[in-house]
């Protein structure tokens, strides 16, 4: 069967009736709760793990997608009218954007993120449906050495990509791989660091700790801030629809950021930022109208925030063909699969193709419900910017709370729910990422586990890593996206020290 073949197959589950609506749902929850303030992807969907818990994982996941999406989406009206980005990803857009805002542009602004992100998320999801198989053909010939390098890369590439420093990233997965190391070792039986807590014995729940770490931790951190005084939005004045000049200056950004996002999504290094940045710089070079940016020019909306969605889209290629985050959000989608006992991989493909299409098929679907609920209800997302923090983030801890008691009703679930979330709050406030405590808890044990399993096959014989072709080159790749940041962080620095002491002199 083909591509498309397979994708028409996935149409017809994610057309299912009770699929249609677990897909509303989830666009409709995840634009809602996207759109607060300081609230990106990576928390969202973390907030909202518990609510597709006790569904069949069919709609679990097609919900989850929705939720995913629907994030994405509500991120841009934050930067826009409120001038915060919940993510780093969106920094971009809030630049031009919220100026458009003030300028009396808002509702412009929003329907050309609007539509750009629709017109991304098309293309990109069609990408994704095209490219995944032939990823997937190459990883079938993997063997536990090429997985444990590749296992090695990520969590190389994602503890270099979050924070300002390499060696925070690190000490992060160290964290998570530690907890990953708790509980019933698989291949001996014996119990490791459980310390004669029979709670401990299956191990720590990855829910939890997403849930503690991104939303118990952020509240904790936002409320130890202070009252720092009510934001400011933007009203959104006169007409919502772009005018035809809107439209003439729009629809190249938006093919053009999705170009540039859809790849660097795709990459095991890759990350949103980075496309959101290229695609602005891209824009500034080959606008019209130069002087515009820096005051409100749309293509410096458009573009980014096209390139931030096809990113978003792109970040599932290695997430579904290899089981890869390389996001914070991918990694908590990943614990969305491991909650019913599925590891997106090739096998995956394999095993549960019905699944798999249908859950591609239900991002188009998404894509289209986001279209129609975006535009028509502005005024309803702008309303939910004026939540007080207060009450905001009371309601982020009471629902984290009680998902989490719904997901697991423990007395030690909820104090592990507090524990992690003062390490999260702990980690926040000496800048220490926590997208790798995440990706280490979840990879930790697959990336062990093929490791035994190619020493076993050697008798013992480390050089057998390096003996494999496509291993030898991901493991020196992973030495590469270690050391070059830290070459490029060390000239940097002597660059500002020779700058310092020439202007003394």
């Amino acid at each position: 069967m083909g591509t498309f073949d397979f994708l028409l197959q996935g149409l017809l589950v994610a057309a299912q009736p009770m699929n249609l609506l677990y897909a509303l749902i989830g666009v409709t929850l995840g634009t809602a709760v996207g759109v607060l303030p300081g609230i990106g992807p990576a928390l969202t969907v973390a907030l909202l793990l518990p609510v597709t818990y006790q569904l069949d994982p069919a709609g679990s996941l097609i919900m989850f997608a929705g939720i995913y999406y629907g994030g994405m989406y509500g991120g841009s009206t934050t930067s826009i009218l409120l001038n915060t980005p919940g993510e780093s990803a969106s920094i971009v857009t809030a630049l031009e954007g919220n100026k458009m805002a003030r300028a009396g542009r808002g509702g412009p602004a929003l329907a050309t993120a609007a539509i750009g992100s629709f017109v991304a998320g098309l293309i990109a999801t069609l990408g994704l449906a095209f490219i995944a198989p032939y990823v997937v053909k190459l990883a079938l010939v993997f063997g536990p050495r090429e997985y444990f390098a590749l296992m090695v890369l990520a969590f190389v590439t994602v503890s270099s990509a979050f924070g300002d420093s390499a060696l925070r990233g690190l000490t992060s997965l160290f964290v998570g791989l530690t907890l990953a190391s708790i509980g019933i070792d698989q291949l001996t039986g014996q119990a490791r660091l459980s310390f004669g807590v029979p709670d401990l014995l299956d191990g720590i729940e990855v829910t939890t700790l997403a849930v503690a770490m991104f939303a118990i931790g952020e509240s904790l951190f936002i409320a130890a801030q202070g009252d720092r005084g009510p934001d400011k939005v933007e009203a959104v004045r006169g007409s919502v629809w772009m005018n035809a000049s809107d439209w003439a200056r729009s629809w190249k950004p938006w093919l053009r950021g999705t170009c540039i996002g859809f790849p660097i999504g795709a990459m095991p290094a890759g990350g949103a930022e980075i496309g959101t940045f290229l695609s602005y710089a891209a824009e500034k070079r080959l606008t019209r109208h130069p002087e515009e940016f820096g005051n409100g020019a749309i293509e410096g909306v458009a573009g980014p925030e096209a390139a931030n969605n096809a990113s978003a889209a792109g970040t599932l290629v290695p997430l579904l063909t290899l089981g890869l985050p390389t996001t914070a959000t991918a990694a908590i989608m990943l614990a969305g699969f491991q909650q019913f006992g599925l590891q997106p991989g090739p096998l995956l493909f394999a095993t549960n193709p019905q699944l798999v299409w249908g859950l591609i098929a239900s991002l188009l679907i998404a894509n289209f419900m986001l279209l129609v609920l975006n535009l028509p209800l502005i005024g309803l997302w702008v309303r939910l910017l004026t939540i007080p923090k207060p009450w905001l983030y009371a309601g982020i801890l009471l629902f984290a709370t009680l998902g989490t008691i719904g997901a697991n009703p423990s007395v030690f679930e909820l104090g592990m729910l507090l524990a992690f979330g003062l390490l999260g709050y702990l980690m926040r406030i000496f800048g220490y990422p926590i997208a790798p405590v995440v990706v280490g808890l979840i990879l930790g044990p697959l990336a062990e586990q093929q490791l035994r399993r190619a020493l076993s096959i050697s008798q013992g014989d480390v050089t057998v890593l390096f003996t494999s072709p496509i291993a030898a080159v991901l493991l020196v790749i992973a030495a590469l996206a270690f050391i070059v940041p830290l070459i490029m962080r060390a000239r940097g620095r002597g660059d500002v020290l020779t700058q310092l002491a020439a202007s003394e002199d």
